[in-house]
């Protein structure tokens, strides 16, 4: 079976080198190596060498910002390959082992359309993160079907392409990704998948090392942009509740913090989750906000200047 990697770029640094290493030295040897980097000016070929010592073909392009588009770039990659199973990631999220692929592709059978990995926090990641990361990314795997809505609600279609791997096939058969998004592409395609009868599998043993330690103002403006995403893509989030697991969120993490007496913890958690329900609740309602107070909420000025 091929397997080829695809991994949007920008301004790759030393986790991106440590990601590349990890990939050449694979259980499951992959096919081709594909990318896509923004703004030339940050690239040198030297990143990709060690794969090409292992004798993986390797493929660069390069856009600019303004061509830069979640949906796009990657639709892109999928179609340019001939691979059975395409794994995307992001630049940052470093294989936790020599058999992330191995077991991503072990994971497929007839019915499954994707596979996405388990994200472990880095060394650095602070509590809060390291406890979000707990909630969203068990250490128990899961099938998921259109059978399980009533249960995991919006958890259904979650999907993640930090790390999560495609059947080509049944990707060029669904249409693949939107080709226009701010975010949530994995979870737009996760409803297109299950909404046709297949599946989306979470593979807890294939692990990848991904966390960020955000600042309030991240937060708020990563949240802004997930919230755009869901009010231009009614058909995926109009009929379950991204309220609901947000509030189980809430729950889980404050009451840990709660057993632990962390008063300090317990407030930073309360400003964190303010600030992503304050950027959630302008984002759904983006369309009645003036052009400019758009712009000051987003994390992606360029999606809203190719609108």
């Amino acid at each position: 079976m091929k397997v080829d990697v695809c991994i949007p770029v920008y301004r790759p640094g030393d986790k991106f080198r440590k990601l590349i290493k990890r990939l050449a030295a694979q259980s499951l040897r992959i096919n081709a190596l594909r990318i896509v980097n923004t703004c030339e000016e940050y690239w040198d070929d030297s990143f990709t060498e060690p794969v090409r010592v292992a004798g993986i073909a390797v493929f660069v392009s390069h856009v600019t910002q303004e061509e830069f588009d979640h949906g796009r770039v990657r639709d892109m990659m999928a179609r340019e390959s001939d691979a059975d199973i395409i794994v995307f990631m992001t630049d940052d999220a470093v294989p936790a082992g020599s058999r992330l692929i191995e077991r991503l592709v072990s994971a497929f059978d007839e019915d499954t359309g994707a596979v996405y990995a388990r994200q472990l926090p880095d060394a650095d990641c602070a509590l809060l993160e390291r406890m979000s990361r707990a909630f969203n990314y068990p250490k128990t795997s899961r099938k998921k079907t259109a059978a399980d809505l009533d249960e995991l609600g919006i958890k259904t279609y979650f999907c993640s392409n930090v790390c999560a791997a495609y059947d080509r096939k049944k990707y060029i058969e669904l249409g693949g990704f939107t080709r226009h998004t701010i975010f949530n592409e994995d979870m737009i395609f996760a409803r297109e998948i299950i909404e046709n009868g297949y599946a989306v599998c979470y593979c807890a043993d294939a692990r990848v090392i991904h966390s960020h330690n955000y600042t309030l103002k991240q937060y708020f403006k990563r949240s802004f942009d997930m919230a755009v995403s869901q009010a231009d893509n009614p058909q995926v989030f109009a009929h379950v509740s991204s309220e609901k697991e947000g509030a189980k969120l809430v729950k889980a993490v404050g009451g840990r913090l709660i057993r632990r007496g962390d008063l300090f913890g317990l407030f930073g958690f309360f400003m964190q989750c303010f600030c992503k329900y304050a950027g959630y609740f302008l984002g759904k309602r983006y369309r009645k906000l003036p052009k400019k107070i758009i712009m000051l909420c987003t994390s992606n000025k360029f999606f809203w200047k190719n609108r």
